[in-house]
């Protein structure tokens, strides 16, 4: 007789005929299996025979089986953590366990069910190719082409990437001001009341007031209507702004990769004027505290507090 799996009727009807002192092999005969499979069913269960407990043991083996032996109690609570703390598989590996497993071994024990993740992040998507700006046009002054070449190769601290942040359309003009320096790739944000010039320069004044002129360097922004302030910001705070070409977003690549990081903490459809300034610092000490691969896996807010360190 080939092996068959207990069913939770079976196991009640063994339960029963075991109380009534029926033997093994007498057992096997009237429900219908080979006398070894309630030799084994009855040895599993310690003390008295129970086929709810029973039925409880089938299904956590069931749920264990094929687990992998690497996943550690131990492992499972750092990954777990890690994910928790919105670090990708790629980071957690880089980070902190180089040569003791693939990235995407997490991946597989996340879509298998063996790591406990409560709440998938997705990031925001950017503008769409061929988007028109709709916000006015103005004259530049200084082009990415002008920008001198230390800040193309990212080997020089203080220079900035900026950018906004809006709520969805129907929604209040309540929105972010964005920056993250390019080599650190350390990132901050300030609200804002709307997408004015008037707007982005308190935000600009906000962040010069906070961080001096030291390590502000330069800045590279896009051409919307809110960076009409480059004029103010060049003649009171001496910092040059540097515009890059129109639809060319990957010119500004580091502020599109981290708005997008910002997204997965506030959707698209969030009304960001209702955004706490808690909530907001929440998400950015998370992202400035993630491990990057483009940093050699540090974190930014480490590489930022070196980049400090060497111009004091």
């Amino acid at each position: 007789m080939s092996y068959i799996h207990l069913t939770i009727e079976k196991r009640s009807q063994i339960e029963v005929l075991r109380k009534e002192g029926y033997s093994v092999r007498r057992i096997a005969s009237l429900i219908g299996v080979h006398h070894s499979t309630v030799a084994r069913e009855l040895n599993r269960v310690e003390g008295e025979y129970s086929a709810i407990k029973a039925q409880q043991l089938a299904i956590s083996k069931f749920a264990n089986k094929g687990r992998p032996t690497k996943l550690t109690p131990q492992l499972a609570a750092l990954i777990e953590s890690r994910l928790q703390q919105t670090w990708s598989p790629e980071e957690i590996v880089g980070a902190e366990l180089v040569g003791a497993l693939s990235f995407k071994t997490i991946y597989s024990w996340i879509h298998r069910g063996f790591l406990a993740v409560t709440e998938k992040v997705f990031r925001g998507k950017g503008k769409k190719p061929g988007t028109q700006e709709k916000r006015g046009r103005f004259n530049v002054k200084k082009t990415i082409k002008d920008r001198p070449k230390e800040v193309e190769n990212r080997k020089t601290f203080g220079h900035w990437e900026l950018d906004t942040m809006v709520s969805s359309r129907g929604q209040s003009k309540g929105g972010l001001a964005t920056f993250v320096e390019r080599k650190t790739r350390f990132y901050v944000a300030m609200k804002m009341d709307d997408r004015t010039k008037d707007s982005m320069f308190l935000a600009i004044s906000s962040l010069y007031n906070t961080l001096t002129s030291k390590l502000l360097k330069t800045f590279t922004v896009d051409r919307g209507k809110e960076f009409a302030c480059f004029e103010q910001v060049e003649t009171e705070f001496g910092i040059p702004m540097y515009f890059a070409d129109a639809y060319a977003a990957w010119q500004r690549g580091s502020n599109e990769n981290s708005n997008g990081l910002l997204r997965e903490f506030f959707p698209k459809k969030t009304d960001l004027a209702k955004v706490t300034l808690d909530k907001l610092t929440e998400a950015l000490v998370l992202i400035n505290n993630r491990p990057r691969k483009c940093l050699g896996f540090k974190t930014p807010f480490d590489m930022f507090k070196h980049g400090i360190k060497k111009l004091i």
